[in-house]
């Protein structure tokens, strides 16, 4: 399935969550967020803390798979590299 919006996200955490049977309430009390913060997140909510939404597919052991022979390379004008970043970021020697 490919996720390309706040709200496919959301719809794919909800349906699991259910699938586990479990109610927003206990859900969120796992994954120590608000029941607020999860109903958000499965109406599409585009603002959402990262770390958070990671946590929470990790809870309902929903696996996040990047196949970069598949995804397009944009170097706009002005578009961060982000590969150059993470080259970096992974030299000996460069202080973390």
């Amino acid at each position: 399935m490919f996720i390309r919006t706040p709200a496919d996200l959301g719809a794919v955490i909800r349906d699991r969550r259910r699938q586990l049977k479990l109610d927003q309430a206990a859900f969120a009390k796992h994954i120590g967020v608000s029941r607020q913060w999860v109903i958000e997140i499965e109406r599409g909510h585009p603002r959402a803390e990262l770390g958070l939404v990671l946590r929470a597919l990790d809870a309902l052991n929903i696996r996040v798979d990047v196949d970069a022979d598949q995804t397009v390379r944009r170097r706009a004008h002005g578009a961060v590299d982000i590969d150059a970043i993470v080259d970096k970021a992974k030299r000996p020697g460069h202080d973390q």
